[in-house]
């Protein structure tokens, strides 16, 4: 029976060996129903599909409290929040910016020639999505964090066009939140939409004739930033009209930790995640009892005076948080990577090691020093991840997701001709004669 003083509840797995299937089904994780949410938003999105910007006021009326007047969000209004934006808030902005910049300008990839043969090459060519639609949530918390780490990438990618997103505010008449203005207003973004959730989906995803001031809204090619479960059920159903980067859930940290590990650092940096949500997932995977003990007496010093205390200790003591114990590293490595987590830290001895072993995590976090949180703001990284596992499968928002590849190919009369037999061959083994033929027929006097 646990105990209902405690923050996290215990799995132990040790001396058990599991199948893949059987450790994926025993780890602690939020439920996230983005099918129910699908039907719920699905009248959303239709209806802003087809009546544009009367659709998104209505929607914003109904589930933000407030109808925006503006839409789009005029210049005015972001010259005006940047010019009142505290200035130690702008000088983290800019120096989050110039980091993350940093980091996102060494990995655009240059276009690449492969001489196939004498004759014959084949160049892969990057090229940016032209127009994109980046969203801001607008929830529990202010981000304008969010606004550099969808912004940055999309412009060192060479996005020609830029739309961002974020709910309308009641308190500041109908606008996204003042900060989130200047955000945009310092890096740049002239574009700025007043809608938030599956309304704010839509919107990229279709455009709109006319937002309210004359103007039309032309639809993006691809849409991208983190949201809730509506937010997530809109880009599933928006998904094929636009590309789409992730369907984001709950945020979550796992730490892999060993004895070696500040039992008062781990506590910190599990409520670090867990103030953002009452579901969020802070799950601790260890090879010591003793440091899960300390660990939730930490918690218990610290959670009581935190600002957002009934929201961390719901998120702390739900299904989706933790503490599993395990045989050894080792052990603890197959378990965090089944966990596939958005924040993997590693708190071990010889943590760099350990964290070259690791295959699935969205962001990996290296030693004491490198907490989760230094990554949402001033690390350079991007905080943008996979959630629900799909890391096993995707990575996070970067310079690469607003890129595509291009192959051209171009050969000359020889080096088709020495390509002529496997073409051929192959076509008619697919039954495709005129494939065959095509090439065929170059060569016919």
């Amino acid at each position: 029976m646990p105990d209902p003083a405690s923050f996290l509840s215990v799995i132990d797995l040790r001396s058990r060996r599991l199948t893949a299937a059987e450790l994926t089904a025993a780890l602690p994780r939020a439920e996230l129903d983005v099918e129910s949410a699908v039907a719920a938003v699905r009248p959303v999105v239709e209806d802003v599909a087809a009546r544009g910007a009367a659709a998104v006021r209505d929607a914003s009326e109904r589930f933000d409290g407030v109808r925006p007047e503006h839409l789009r969000v005029p210049r005015e209004e972001l010259e005006r929040a940047l010019a009142e934006l505290d200035p130690e808030i702008r000088t983290a902005l800019e120096e989050s910016a110039a980091r993350v910049r940093a980091v996102d300008s060494a990995q655009s990839r240059p276009d690449e020639t492969v001489q196939v043969v004498p004759g014959g090459t084949v160049t892969q060519r990057w090229v940016p999505v032209r127009r994109v639609g980046l969203y801001v949530p607008g929830g529990r918390a202010v981000l304008p964090s969010s606004v550099v780490m969808n912004v940055v990438p999309a412009q060192i990618a060479g996005v020609e066009q830029i739309v961002l997103a974020s709910p309308p505010q009641k308190e500041f008449g109908g606008l996204p939140h003042p900060t989130i203005l200047a955000a945009c207003a310092l890096l740049g973004v002239t574009e700025v939409l007043a809608a938030g959730g599956a309304q704010a989906i839509a919107l990229l995803a279709h455009g709109a004739e006319d937002l309210g001031d004359g103007r039309g809204l032309e639809a993006v090619d691809l849409v991208t930033g983190p949201g809730n479960v509506y937010v997530a059920a809109a880009k599933r159903l928006v998904r094929g009209q636009v590309g789409i980067d992730a369907e984001a859930g709950p945020t979550e940290i796992a730490i892999l930790a060993d004895a070696t590990a500040h039992p008062t650092f781990v506590a910190a940096d599990l409520i670090s995640q867990a103030e953002h949500d009452p579901l969020a997932a802070s799950v601790l995977v260890t090879d010591s009892a003793d440091l899960a003990d300390a660990v939730e007496t930490a918690l218990a010093a610290q959670v009581p005076s935190a600002t957002h205390r009934t929201r961390i200790e719901e998120a702390l003591r739900g299904q989706q948080s933790g503490v599993v114990l395990v045989d050894d590293i080792a052990q603890g490595l197959a378990v965090v990577d089944a966990y596939g987590a958005e924040h993997l830290e590693i708190l071990t001895a010889d943590a760099g090691a350990v964290a070259a072993r690791v295959t699935n995590a969205g962001a990996v976090f290296v030693g004491p020093h490198s907490p989760v949180s230094l990554g949402d703001y001033a690390a350079g990284s991007n905080h943008v991840l996979p959630t629900g596992g799909t890391s096993r499968f995707t990575g996070g928002l970067g310079v690469q997701t607003f890129l595509r590849g291009i192959h051209v190919v171009h050969y000359d009369r020889d080096a088709l001709q020495g390509a002529r037999p496997a073409a051929t061959t192959l076509a008619r083994a697919e039954g495709l004669p005129a494939h065959g033929a095509a090439i065929d027929i170059r060569f016919t006097d």
